[in-house]
């Protein structure tokens, strides 16, 4: 059995005991959470989709909240002498898929 989820603006296809990435919840490690748009549900041959949801409940444990490995970004203009180096760490949290249920 399978899920289409969204959260944070983005899709997320999961099952049962995966473990997604997503942008950062305002919860606490340990804690249940539920996704409350679930786009589509799958169960061996049997598809549903919703429009634009469907009533079912995706409940994940969220794992940990971090930060992603810094990424620089530079910018630079020739003849100017001007350049700028940025870094940037993009927050997440960490969710393993406990159940789904129609």
């Amino acid at each position: 059995m399978f899920a289409v989820v969204e959260t944070g603006g983005k899709q997320y296809k999961v099952e049962e005991g995966d473990v997604i990435f997503v942008e950062k919840l305002d919860v606490n490690d340990g804690d249940e959470y539920t996704f409350d748009k679930v786009l589509a549900v799958g169960e061996g041959d049997k598809l549903t989709i919703g429009a634009p949801t469907v009533a079912a409940t995706v409940k994940g444990k969220i794992v940990k909240n971090g930060k992603a490995k810094k990424i620089y970004v530079m910018t630079y203009k020739a003849k100017k002498n001007e350049k700028r180096k940025l870094g940037h760490r993009q927050p997440y949290t960490k969710i393993q898929i406990e159940s789904i249920a129609i």
